[in-house]
């Protein structure tokens, strides 16, 4: 057969199978109505589990393997199917249209900000760029920041999440999880690290320099070539302001330009991230759920055991709504053999078809699931 020959074939199964798809759905939404009256749950994965394995039963196992994906994918659909056919609205989608109903138009233009670190960090300069007015407290470590939003000093808090060099700041989803706070507005930042010392001390004398872990990691490169002791920090700023209190003339610290100038120390060294493009992510946290207009990003976290298709089976619900992937990113959980943590963020506005019944499903099938938020980005 000719290249048009095996079109024409291939056209007229596309033509039976569009047309089996159309009969099996509305089986499906039969199915859904029976399950909605007898109180029964959507995921029968046993079931699922018997009709691939007839169907396969014959295959050799390459087309096996094909015919397992596709079948997943098809069990995706009709689950969100007939999860948005019986839906009355779940516990998340509630929840989130509650948010956007008593949410305000903006944020506050003033309000208490919690930042963690001193004068001269990054996270003021996002919080200063996120509010009009701030008035900012200063929290010694992330978890600072959490328990003085908890605990209504501060209404927000502002936190880096990810660096687009050195990747998520995983101990910050990890409070996000424990904390159950969400996130109600996200900056993105470029971030410039110069190395500052105090005046009269010459980059050749440096022995030893402090920073904050991923400024450290953003310029490994750098501090290579320096062959000098690095120790870690809470915060760029507060590396900056032990090396003004110091008594030593042969320690540094990587900050931003700005801490420097605050701390009155001089810049020996610019430009000395490991790229040019380095950008910091920061979020506005919040104890409550607030949904802004123009929110377009969601963020959920979920475990996962490492089995095949247990990654699949989540990206399948929200690939089949048509939304662009942001960020899938995983990292082993620590004491637990064998388990991950995913950070999974979706660009797509609340009001997509058929976006909150999956997000309700999402919710309903994984114990392990966290929703962080629905927000716009600046």
């Amino acid at each position: 057969m000719d290249m048009k020959e095996i079109r024409e074939k291939i056209d007229s199964l596309d033509d039976t199978i569009k047309k089996a798809f159309e009969e099996r759905m509305a089986l499906c939404a039969d199915m859904a109505e029976y399950k909605k009256a007898n109180d029964l749950p959507i995921f029968f994965p046993a079931r699922e589990r018997e009709i691939v394995a007839r169907l396969t039963r014959d295959m050799d196992s390459g087309m096996a393997t094909y015919t397992k994906v596709l079948y997943n994918t098809l069990f995706e659909v009709s689950r969100s199917f007939q999860n948005k056919r019986i839906s009355s609205g779940g516990r998340l989608s509630n929840m989130i249209n509650s948010a956007i109903e008593n949410t305000a138009h903006d944020l506050p233009t003033t309000c208490t900000v919690a930042c963690q670190g001193t004068e001269g960090a990054n996270s003021q300069a996002a919080a200063e760029k996120l509010f009009s007015i701030p008035s900012i407290m200063f929290m010694g470590s992330f978890e600072g920041v959490f328990n003085a939003v908890a605990k209504g000093f501060c209404r927000y808090g502002i936190l880096p999440i990810s660096n687009n060099l050195h990747g998520s700041v995983t101990e910050v989803y990890d409070l996000m999880k424990k904390h159950k706070f969400y996130i109600v507005k996200s900056i993105k930042l470029r971030v410039e690290h110069v190395l500052v010392a105090k005046k009269g001390t010459a980059l050749s004398s440096v022995k030893e320099v402090f920073s904050h872990p991923q400024a450290i990691g953003q310029c490994s490169a750098f501090l290579n070539s320096l062959g000098v002791k690095v120790t870690e920090c809470a915060n760029t700023a507060i590396a900056a302001k032990m090396v003004s209190e110091s008594d030593r003339s042969d320690v540094a610290a990587i900050c931003n330009p700005s801490a420097a100038s605050l701390y009155n120390l001089k810049q020996i060294a610019e430009n000395i991230a490991d790229s040019d493009n380095n950008y910091t992510r920061f979020i506005c946290i919040s104890k409550d759920l607030e949904i802004y207009p123009g929110a377009n990003k969601t963020s959920i976290m979920f475990t996962l055991p490492h089995t095949p298709g247990s990654l699949f089976s989540i990206i399948a619900k929200f690939a089949a709504l048509g939304v662009n992937f942001s960020k899938i990113e995983s990292r082993p959980i620590p004491g637990k053999d064998f388990e991950y943590m995913f950070y999974l963020d979706f660009d797509a506005s609340l009001y997509a078809d058929g976006l909150l019944e999956t997000l309700d499903l999402f919710d309903a099938e994984y114990d392990g699931g966290t929703f962080l938020g629905c927000y716009s980005e600046i």
